[in-house]
C-alpha cells in the first residue's frame, strides 16, 4: 500500500472560494478516477490557510496510471484552469508513505 499526504496552502481568506470550487469541479473528476481519499482534512490548529488529503494506491504504478488518467480527463483539465484562474492556491508538497507493519493499515 502506498499513501499520497498531499499539503496545500491557500491565501488568507480564500480557503472557502478554494473548497467550493473543488467541490463543484474537482472532486467530481478526481474521485472518478482515484476513488474516495482516506482522508480530506482542514487545519484545526496551526496554520488556518492549510490542508491536507491523502490518497491510497495499491503502489506506485497504481498511482501512475491512476493520476494519468486523471490528468487525461477534460472536466480535471477544467478545475485546474478554474483554480488558477482562482489563484488562491500558493503552495503543495506531497509525501508518499507507505504504513509499519506493526500497525493494521488503514481501510479505504
Amino acid at each position: 500500500m502506498l499513501l499520497d499526504v498531499r499539503t496545500y496552502r491557500v491565501k488568507p481568506n480564500t480557503m472557502k472560494a478554494h473548497f467550493d470550487l473543488y467541490e463543484t469541479y474537482g472532486k467530481p473528476a478526481q474521485t472518478r478516477h482515484l476513488g474516495q481519499p482516506l482522508a480530506y482534512l482542514r487545519t484545526e490548529t496551526g496554520d488556518p490557510n492549510e490542508y491536507v488529503h491523502i490518497w491510497v494506491y495499491e503502489n506506485a504504478g497504481d498511482r501512475e496510471t491512476k493520476r494519468a488518467a486523471m490528468q487525461a480527463d477534460p472536466d480535471w483539465q477544467d478545475y485546474l484552469r478554474r483554480s488558477a484562474e482562482l489563484g488562491a492556491l500558493i503552495s503543495q508538497s506531497n509525501k508518499l508513505m507507505a504504513p509499519v507493519d506493526f500497525f493494521d493499515a488503514p481501510k479505504r
